[in-house]
């Protein structure tokens, strides 16, 4: 997989590159990166890659010319993707898309970001890391990458353990988990983790994803329709009937507001 980052700050992005399993996979020859110099690409006597936007307002955008003239380059692979906050969300699903391909280019933003004829000439699509602002695309082409490189066979070590992180199945958090020693400032490791009985240690994991998720993200499981068969009566089992009857509150809350919201006006 080849992966080409533009940006104005190369040598921030190489060097996270070159480390972790980034680094690892790609000595591995199972990532290419390339990092290009947005810089490069300017024909002003000062390199200058911004100016101020038409029609006035806070801030500089990155000039389009030296923009377009980068990703004319030969070498950038599709699908070529603009980092801003008006992107389309970055997640688990698209990682696992970008995965498959055989590379793909990431554009990161700086100052007040593109001119829409970049984004209408250049880019194939435009993609957000979250409802924030940060300063430029590094940080999230950064995540976006690893979140990817992670996913291609042969890069991350422990092939197995994609099977059990948060978002595996794209609608529930991992479980929590627990090291050496059993006990930290009077904090115990659950007794089941250490009963070597592997059954009721599934069962345990499974409830407590379940127990995470509805207690951290409860959109997640609203999002897949609520809890499934078998899963009430885990929650039940292992003691967790007030959260059951919380998320069926919320449940029947949201669907009082969500008829609320299709009523006609009076009149």
């Amino acid at each position: 997989m080849r992966v080409t980052v533009v940006t104005i700050f190369p040598d921030l992005v190489r060097h996270y590159l070159d480390g972790s399993i980034l680094g690892r996979g790609a000595r591995a020859g199972l990532l290419e990166f390339s990092v290009v110099d947005l810089r490069a690409y300017s024909t002003g006597a000062h390199r200058s890659v911004d100016d101020a936007p038409y029609g006035g307002g806070p801030g500089m955008l990155l000039l389009p010319e030296p923009l377009l003239r980068a990703l004319s380059e030969p070498g950038i692979g599709h699908p070529v993707l603009g980092l801003t906050p008006t992107g389309v969300r970055f997640d688990q699903a698209m990682a696992e898309e970008l995965s498959r391909s055989e590379g793909f280019t990431l554009v990161c933003g700086r100052y007040e970001g593109f001119d829409a004829r970049v984004e209408e000439i250049g880019f194939d699509g435009t993609v957000s890391i979250g409802d924030f602002v940060l300063a430029g695309g590094e940080l999230a082409a950064l995540a976006i990458i690893e979140a990817v490189a992670r996913l291609v066979p042969g890069v991350l070590g422990n092939a197995g353990s994609l099977a059990q992180e948060s978002f595996a199945d794209r609608s529930l958090l991992e479980y929590p988990s627990y090291t050496r020693p059993p006990v930290v400032a009077g904090s115990e490791v659950p007794e089941v983790l250490l009963s070597g009985n592997h059954r009721a240690i599934s069962d345990w994991r499974r409830v407590q994803s379940l127990v995470r998720t509805i207690e951290r993200r409860p959109d997640l499981i609203e999002r897949r329709g609520g809890l499934r068969d078998g899963e009430v009566e885990e929650l039940l089992a292992h003691g967790y009937a007030g959260l059951v009857e919380l998320l069926r509150k919320e449940h029947r809350s949201h669907e009082a507001d969500r008829h609320a919201g299709r009523r006609l006006p009076e009149g």
